[in-house]
């Protein structure tokens, strides 16, 4: 059974998850994997969701406040043995619904080419691509997407 818990980025469950989110990363990004880290700090991140299955953590997602209205969706990962079931597209789901209560009328994320499974997931879920933000203007390996909520 699968139960999701809000919390926040010192929930050591969440650090112990982004140690296999960044192994990943850095295997998928190769040399461009040390320009990224830069931008997934996780120092003050108020708004975590982890998905625990029979206790053990499995999964996770994080919102913070980008601009007015707008919350981005932050370090999106699921533990390999967990995939394919839908529980990357609950966390994703919880978080757009945290994200209204706290009075947001979007999300907006981004992620990299390399990561097909995750395109897929945020396509599906509603997100549709923009034009890069931020400091992902100008990377050839981000893709952006933005969802607005209802």
């Amino acid at each position: 059974m699968i139960k999701i818990v809000r919390t926040d980025s010192s929930n050591e469950d969440f650090i112990a998850l982004l140690r296999g989110l960044d192994a990943e990363l850095a295997e998928r990004d190769g040399s461009e994997h040390s320009y990224y880290v830069q931008f997934n700090k996780i120092d003050d991140i108020k708004h975590v969701l982890i998905a625990y299955d029979d206790g053990r953590p499995v999964s996770c997602g994080a919102i913070r406040p980008l601009g007015p209205g707008q919350m981005e969706v932050k370090r999106m990962f699921t533990v390999p043995h967990s995939r394919g079931y839908g529980i990357g597209a609950t966390i994703l789901d919880e978080l757009e619904s945290w994200a209204a209560e706290l009075g947001a009328s979007s999300c907006i994320l981004e992620t990299g080419k390399r990561q097909p499974e995750a395109i897929r997931l945020y396509e599906r879920s509603g997100y549709k691509e923009i034009p890069n933000y931020g400091q992902y203007v100008g990377m050839d390996n981000s893709v952006c997407f933005e969802k607005t909520l209802t």
